[in-house]
């Protein structure tokens, strides 16, 4: 199986930032009250007093004014399916595993089309209320062995080396900086 993050890998620039904009953009009476604190919880986050979990739970609480999820998604992805990286296409098969930080309601759509399985952070698309952890870091590991416990991931592709965890678990790992993959920068694998 071969294992991919999603934002600024396959997808650029980021789902969770280009959906919010969408949002903003289409329905400003639903995220422009919940900015304030958002850029509040912004900069405790940068400065270490928030959790990412807390951070997304609070950029995502337009949900409940968002009048039909499901559409908005729907035409978030018709408008945005363009972006997914053309040497992911040409390379996807149907073993493909998505593992995000995104919410897996934003991605299930997109991945359903491409035809691949998706592990994300579990959010619920009319609360913005996360249950469980965000699927970052550590928390891919272990939500990838939860879901595939007898699996192994040949290849994983990320832009980020804060998916170190999920590249050290794969036989090769490839680190992602626009359309540009090159094999992961290990230090002593």
């Amino acid at each position: 199986m071969n294992t991919y993050d999603f934002d600024k890998t396959i997808f650029y620039p980021d789902s969770s930032v280009t959906f919010y904009l969408y949002c903003l953009r289409k329905f400003p009476g639903a995220v422009l009250p919940t900015a304030p604190k958002s850029l509040i919880k912004a900069a405790a986050y940068k400065f270490g007093r928030l959790s990412a979990k807390k951070l997304k739970e609070q950029l995502f609480s337009f949900l409940p004014k968002i009048p039909d999820i499901d559409a908005t998604v729907a035409r978030f992805w018709e408008e945005n399916r363009r972006r997914i990286a053309p040497w992911y296409l040409a390379q996807k098969t149907e073993e493909d595993l998505i593992i995000s930080a995104s919410p897996e309601f934003l991605l299930e759509p997109i991945c359903r089309e491409l035809g691949v399985k998706l592990l994300g952070t579990r959010m619920d698309k009319h609360s913005g209320r996360i249950s469980g952890e965000n699927c970052h870091d550590t928390e891919k590991v272990r939500r990838f062995r939860e879901a595939f416990p007898k699996a192994s991931t040949e290849n994983f592709y990320s832009d980020s080396l804060t998916d170190s965890p999920m590249a050290e678990i794969a036989d090769r790992a490839y680190i992602v900086k626009k359309n540009d993959v090159r094999p992961w920068p290990f230090e002593n694998k």
